[in-house]
């Protein structure tokens, strides 16, 4: 099943103004890098994001999960269905907390 793509043109159109941004090919979706380090990006039909720490609080919301491709889980990382960003501004506020966490890594 390739990545959802309306997803990708919804998350490009927030992080336009983002500095130091790259886009790569992943997981056979697409994934941005914030500095070098992966911020976010598209898995089929879901939004992931990295969050660190704060990916065990972000799994008590509705419509979020870990990051699981393999059968097993990413550390830090959270998958969102798109009933979790249902318009721009919970888009938004769900990849301003994963930059915030990526902005306290080293760039690469």
């Amino acid at each position: 099943m390739p990545y959802n793509k309306a997803i990708d043109e919804r998350i490009r159109n927030v992080l336009m103004g983002w500095n130091t941004l790259d886009q790569r090919k992943m997981f056979g979706g697409t994934c941005y890098l914030l500095n070098g380090n992966m911020v976010c990006g598209v898995w089929k039909d879901y939004l992931i994001l990295r969050m660190g720490e704060a990916a065990s609080k972000a799994l008590e919301n509705p419509h979020t999960r870990p990051f699981d491709i393999t059968g097993r889980p990413m550390k830090g990382w959270i998958m969102v269905d798109e009933d979790g960003f249902p318009d721009e501004q919970s888009l938004q506020d769900w990849l301003v907390r994963a930059k915030r966490f990526v902005d306290t890594l080293p760039p690469k």
